[in-house]
């Protein structure tokens, strides 16, 4: 099956959207919690760093390394998107559509808000 450069931008977008999703966003925070810990900080200057600590051994600890790196749970990400859209075209062509939407609302404001400031 031969993907187009529209296909490689919508499940760049889709994957971009899903990691970050995953590792960066408060709402999915309860699934990153029985792996690592997220600790904040304030800095001298008042402003809040925050630093992940991995928890547990073996399978846990491994979770815990795989949703701290964007580059790690990008490619899984990446191959679930597209394994699913293999296997389960109709059931998953509307979330990778809606991912990849979103992901570019978010770099477009983004961009809008670096502009801005």
């Amino acid at each position: 099956m031969e993907l187009s450069w529209i296909y490689l931008l919508v499940f760049g977008l889709a994957s971009f959207r899903l990691t970050r999703l995953l590792v960066f966003d408060k709402i999915t925070a309860f699934i990153r919690r029985p792996f690592i810990d997220e600790i904040e900080e304030v800095e001298e200057d008042g402003t809040f760093s925050t630093f992940i600590e991995i928890k547990g051994t073996g399978i846990r600890k491994w979770f815990g390394e795989l949703l701290s790196c964007y580059w790690c749970t990008g490619i899984w990400c990446s191959t679930f998107l597209y394994l699913l859209w293999l296997f389960i075209p109709v059931f998953i062509q509307p979330v990778i559509f809606i991912l990849a939407i979103a992901g570019l609302a978010g770099l477009i404001e983004t961009l809008n808000t670096k502009l801005l400031d």
